[in-house]
């Protein structure tokens, strides 16, 4: 299961790169740190790139952990999304 997270995690910004800009990334992003943004919404979101019920079951589990944070969790972890986008490493993209 930890494997598809990270695989999810990892698909995502080979996306951005392919062409298409970061709007995608960004947005899965936001969605998923909001805690407003329920599983069922997320899910709904990401409907596109879920296609057996392991990812699925992934997903659920990720949006989970996210929405058992802090809100001051959620916040630092955003400043540091921020951060990596903002960096000299993300610039030429």
């Amino acid at each position: 299961m930890k494997v598809v997270m990270v695989l999810l995690l990892a698909a995502l910004p080979l996306y951005c790169y392919a062409g298409s800009g970061c709007v995608l990334l960004e947005s899965v992003v936001e969605k998923t740190i909001d805690p407003s943004v329920s599983v069922e919404e997320y899910k709904a979101d990401l409907q596109r790139f879920i296609h057996t019920e392991q990812t699925e079951a992934a997903v659920e589990e990720f949006k989970e952990c996210f929405l058992s944070q802090s809100n001051e969790t959620l916040a630092n972890f955003r400043v540091m999304v921020h951060t990596i986008y903002d960096s000299l490493y993300c610039a030429a993209y």
